[in-house]
């Protein structure tokens, strides 16, 4: 890795290349190091004209362009190019990421960016095998379906990973043949800002990709517009229903949901303790704690429990927190202060609710938004800590006896995302794997992201599917085409 001063240096020029296009807009807005709380610099901030604006030149783009009329062959080519583009700006793009966001460098760079572009390889080799079918009818009638793009897509993403939630919303609609009007999350605007400048590059067409940075307002009035055919919603659940609110009074657009969690870690008494400790704690910590499928519940099985509080106390008490820049350090900042002091906020409430704070519990440092890894024992169900999605460090231990408690237990949460099993017994792994209503079950792992694996919840956390094939048809409408046989004797 590259010194910090040398990326500082090489973002500098990339924010002021960024900048000087759009300071021209009246209305700006900064954004924010994690590390200190300082000013990065200012974006321009999308009003409801600049929405509109959006909306019309991916209209245009949609019904009078040719990224519609390609051949499926030309546009899985622009994609591959753009990937091949990201690769080599691999370093700066990873750096941006940890500079407007504060992950560590190291999970941005070896794990992050090469899922990037490994999502736009997939998508783009996805653009020439999307296909229609020919179905037999009891009447003497060709039947054929086509698989059409659905037109312009609205997309809103959050701040948590700001690259791959790009990836995941703007891979399939592009290969669908789809135009994209795209509201970065307001904390992490920059690196949706340059990947885009980098696709113009490789010969996107004009309004195909459409970028407006902007508060929650412009993403309602993206939501609301009625010049969109669909809306991609990655976020938090109260969110989402708003959203739902807006397309359901424009025009009934369909919108996909992929909102919060509360996923269960379930460790079974069979568990080798301190493998388990070390996937538990990934599953929690991991990314700050900022991600939606977060194992931040952990159910231990009540033979090995103590074993593990103690081992888990011992993992929170050495994972290294500081500047993401540097090496080694596995965990940064939070977003921002609000997300900070959220975190604060359900910590105490734990101490409050009688659980026992086994470590963490406080603000690292006195600049920047950093949080002790926080590990709580002797937690109960009913424990905000336990219910409520924190998207911080905080891991929370209950204890269980059996697998029908701990799959009723896992399944009482209003949320449905992911759950992670860990286990030798493959009769516990399967019961325990079908029983629990989630859209994503990982058994002896976590946080695993294939291109190819589909990811979405069941309840409260959305409805649809990201990732993998499933996420095509989100941008597809289906098309039945149907004509008169003339000459039966040819059946």
């Amino acid at each position: 890795m590259k010194s910090q001063s040398l990326h500082l240096l090489r973002l500098n020029i990339i924010s002021f290349s960024l900048m000087d296009s759009l300071l021209m807009q009246p209305q700006t807005f900064p954004t924010f190091d994690p590390r200190t709380g300082e000013a990065i610099t200012t974006v321009a901030e999308a009003d409801t004209e600049d929405v509109n604006r959006a909306v019309f030149a991916a209209r245009k783009a949609f019904d009078e362009g040719p990224w519609p009329k390609m051949t499926c062959a030309e546009r899985s080519c622009i994609m591959l190019q753009f990937a091949d583009l990201l690769e080599r700006h691999s370093d700066e793009l990873a750096a941006l990421e940890t500079w407007d966001k504060g992950k560590p460098y190291e999970q941005a760079a070896n794990e992050e960016i090469p899922m990037l572009i490994r999502l736009f390889r997939y998508y783009a080799g996805w653009a020439d095998k999307i296909h229609g079918l020919t179905a037999p009818a009891d009447s003497l009638h060709h039947v054929q379906t086509l698989h059409e793009p659905i037109g312009v897509a609205g997309q809103i993403i959050p701040w948590n990973f700001p690259l791959l939630m790009f990836a995941w919303k703007v891979g399939p609609a592009l290969a669908c043949g789809n135009t994209v009007v795209l509201k970065p999350a307001e904390q992490t605007p920059l690196s949706a800002l340059y990947v885009s400048k980098l696709f113009h590059e490789v010969g996107l067409p004009p309004g195909v990709l459409n970028v407006i940075p902007g508060s929650g307002s412009a993403g309602a009035d993206l939501a609301s517009h009625m010049d969109v055919d669909k809306i991609a919603f990655t976020g938090s659940t109260e969110t989402g229903k708003a959203v739902v609110g807006a397309a359901a009074k424009s025009n009934l657009k369909p919108v996909t949901l992929e909102l919060g969690g509360k996923s269960p870690f379930i460790i079974c008494e069979d568990a080798d303790v301190d493998k388990a400790v070390e996937l538990a704690h990934s599953a929690v910590f991991f990314n700050q704690g900022q991600c939606c499928c977060a194992g931040s519940r952990t159910f231990v099985h009540e033979r090995v429990y103590d074993e593990f509080v103690e081992k888990a106390k011992a993992r929170a008490l050495k994972r290294i927190v500081g500047d993401p820049f540097k090496k080694g350090v596995e965990q940064g900042p939070q977003i921002d202060t609000e997300q900070f002091e959220k975190i604060l906020k359900y910590i105490k409430s734990g101490t409050e609710s009688g659980a026992t704070l086994e470590s963490g519990g406080e603000k690292l440092g006195s600049k920047g938004f950093y949080v002790q890894p926080t590990v709580f024992s002797n937690v109960q169900d009913n424990m905000l800590i336990a219910r409520d999605e924190i998207f911080g460090p905080v891991q929370s231990l209950l204890k269980f006896k059996d697998v029908e408690e701990v799959i009723r237990r896992a399944n009482s949460s209003h949320y449905g995302l992911a759950a992670g099993v860990f286990t030798q017994n493959i009769d516990a792994a399967n019961t325990i794997s079908r029983a629990l209503r989630v859209g994503t079950v990982w058994v002896n792992c976590f946080n695993i992201f294939d291109a190819a694996i589909p990811f979405g919840g069941y309840k409260m956390s959305g409805h649809g599917r990201e990732k993998g094939v499933y996420s095509l048809s989100n941008y597809l409408q289906v098309k039945a085409i149907v004509t008169p046989l003339k000459n039966p004797a040819w059946l």
